[in-house]
């Protein structure tokens, strides 16, 4: 049975907002969350600041930026990233191992500049948007579950720390990648919450039953009409 700190510790608050809610947010959740995501949305908006800002908080940071481009590029854009202070950094696995390489050989570097520990990467597989028709409609005919199955392996043999991946596979990644691995699912939603524009869901305990290191957690928390409240909820579920 996991305690509410352990419980809080694999929940990652999505904050897909503006930055004064996004402070208002951190407020609102202090002494109960210990991670959130800053994806493209409001970094794009505030820059590295804002990971600063969260990391004064007492926050630790998911860095949710799905870097993708070429290997010379994401070894750039990674260890810029990582400079930041970012605990997680999200990059796509659809780059392929060199790209995957380049992205490890960066984030080494800033730690080595930064002289402490080095950001963690998790590879993006398939969007947790995106269904068995979605992969078809740009050419992917293999099952969802082992398009996943093969981008995870690529991508933690060349140097990443794990994947993401929706809760729906996690169990198969925990088998594939072992222990170690860095498990992060979105599309997880508590029992009777929207489902939104997730296509691959579950609930908090399934997902971390399935072998979910993190579970990264948006709407259900931030739009509800006491975020506290609903982020208790959800720690309560994990440790029932």
């Amino acid at each position: 049975m996991l305690t509410y700190e352990e419980a809080s510790d694999k929940v990652i608050v999505a904050l897909d907002c503006s930055r004064e809610r996004a402070f208002e947010l951190a407020d609102l959740l202090a002494g109960k969350a210990t991670w959130v995501k800053v994806g493209m949305t409001l970094f794009y908006a505030e820059g590295p600041a804002i990971v600063d800002a969260m990391r004064e908080r007492g926050l630790r940071v998911f860095l949710d930026l799905k870097v993708h481009d070429i290997p010379f590029q994401v070894q750039g854009a990674v260890r810029a990233a990582s400079l930041t202070g970012a605990d997680i950094l999200s990059i796509h696995g659809l780059g392929g191992s060199a790209m995957v390489a380049a992205a490890r050989a960066g984030a080494e570097e800033a730690a080595g500049q930064r002289d402490g520990d080095r950001t963690r990467l998790v590879a993006i597989s398939v969007l947790t948007s995106m269904d068995q028709d979605a992969l078809a409609e740009i050419g992917v005919d293999a099952p969802v579950a082992d398009e996943v199955s093969r981008l995870a392996a690529l991508a933690c043999k060349a140097g990443s720390d794990g994947i993401v991946c929706s809760p729906q596979e996690a169990a198969q990644m925990r088998a594939l990648l072992g222990p170690d691995a860095l498990i992060v699912t979105p599309g997880v939603r508590p029992a009777g919450a929207a489902v939104g524009d997730q296509k691959r869901v579950a609930t908090p305990a399934a997902a971390v039953a399935a072998g979910a290191s993190k579970l990264v957690i948006g709407r259900p928390i931030t739009g509800a009409e006491d975020p506290a409240a609903a982020f208790d909820a959800i720690c309560r579920e994990l440790m029932a």
